[in-house]
């Protein structure tokens, strides 16, 4: 409703004189914008220069609140049938909140982790506006958000950092700082499936033959790419970690980009049966002298609790480095850097490290392994990840299955 109009010119003058004061029935009433709605609130004052005067300093004292985030609408109007409705939530700016926010999510997750969320939360507070409420926050600000996300990053980082700021969300409804159902907006976009792209038995060759010219590096790859180990598992595998004997690699640690140890990615060690070529490439590496003593290592199980691991590197930088001064394991970057060069030498189409580990799931598949055993053997907690992942290389042995099954059949028959 607008403004109505003041009897007598003096009051119209003075209404003139403050925005956001008018006259309602007989009294006068004030209107602000809060949380992007208009809040108008009779007062109970008959129109007066004095109590106009009085109104518009009222009204101004609740714009400096409502902009140092302290606006309480109850206490101002206690007996207003909104005050319920709107102060169902607290004001505070959601870089503060942000700040409560991390401690009291460092707890659950290792440093590592910490740090990574810490940046995409940072991130997306930054687009948001560091000085927003979080009460304003609306669902359309978040779908702006994802927009300014998508255009110049790559769909899993976008992800990635949608996830994580609907976690922050979640916090701030739970807690009455954001309207509820926010977090909700953080829908992650659509991503196409990544087939894996297996090396060929002669793109494997290459590599051994051409692309190595160090019997370490000959062995690691073998290792690689006969056991499927993910490659911080594979650099950060001790010699105390083999058992030629039984021809198994304990797995009990992987090795991040910054050389944190960690457990292995389902938290979990496991055993490795080796097939003929990992074995004579552990004893390869085993046999080549190490410059390396047994040295303790902090493996990081949960935030809070560490382990420490005595052991010596099997593949480590110093093997071959001419530098005096080299890090004494590998990390997955250096080892992505080597994986690298081999590739180029051998002349072969460049792959990520980690499509050896898909080249031995599609190989065990085509040979037509048991399920469960590979899925032992990767790490994983079940089979739904070979079905879902590696679905093309079991249906290439479908038109078969049939004969194999009968004949399996009349067998036990």
């Amino acid at each position: 409703m607008g403004r109505e109009r003041a009897p007598g010119s003096g009051l119209e003058a003075e209404l003139a004189k403050h925005k956001g004061v008018e006259i309602h029935g007989n009294n006068l009433r004030i209107s602000f914008m809060w949380r992007r709605l208009r809040c108008r609130e009779t007062l109970g004052l008959p129109a007066t220069k004095a109590n106009i005067r009085h109104a518009a300093q009222l009204r101004a004292a609740i714009l400096h609140e409502i902009k140092l985030g302290t606006f309480d609408y109850a206490r101002h109007f206690p007996e207003s049938k909104h005050a319920g409705n709107y102060s169902r939530t607290r004001d505070e700016r959601i870089s503060a909140l942000l700040e409560r926010y991390k401690p009291l999510k460092a707890v659950d997750i290792t440093s590592e982790t910490e740090s990574r969320y810490s940046l995409a939360l940072d991130i997306c507070i930054d687009l948001l506006g560091k000085d927003r409420l979080g009460s304003a926050l609306l669902p359309e600000d978040i779908q702006h958000l994802r927009v300014q996300l998508i255009e110049d990053r790559a769909t899993s980082t976008v992800n990635h950092y949608l996830a994580t700021l609907a976690g922050f969300l979640r916090w701030c409804e739970s807690n009455g700082h954001c309207r509820a159902g926010l977090s909700q907006a953080c829908t992650r976009f659509e991503m196409s499936a990544r087939e894996p792209d297996p090396l060929t038995k002669a793109e494997v060759e290459a590599l051994l033959d051409v692309g190595c010219l160090h019997p370490a590096d000959r062995a690691a790859i073998t290792i690689a790419v006969y056991t499927g180990l993910r490659p911080g598992e594979l650099c950060a595998l001790a010699r105390e970690d083999v058992d030629i004997e039984t021809g198994v690699i304990h797995v009990r640690r992987a090795i991040t980009a910054t050389g944190t140890f960690k457990v292995p990615k389902t938290g979990k060690p496991r055993t490795v049966l080796l097939f003929p070529p990992a074995l004579e490439a552990c004893r390869t590496l085993l046999a080549i002298p190490g410059k390396v003593p047994q040295h303790p290592v902090t493996v990081q199980l949960t935030r809070h609790e560490t382990r420490v691991d005595t052991v010596t590197p099997l593949l480590s930088p110093t093997l071959q480095a001419r530098r005096k001064r080299v890090n004494t394991w590998f990390v997955p970057t250096a080892w992505n850097t080597k994986w690298s060069t081999i590739q180029k030498r051998a002349k072969i189409r460049h792959r990520r490290p980690y499509q050896t580990r898909h080249t031995y799931a599609c190989w065990c598949l085509t040979a037509r392994g048991n399920l469960a055993f590979i899925a032992k053997q990767m790490g994983h907690k079940d089979f739904t990840m070979l079905v879902e992942v590696y679905a093309k290389w079991m249906d290439d042995e479908s038109p078969n299955e049939l004969q194999h099954i009968w004949r399996g059949l009349q067998d036990k028959a």
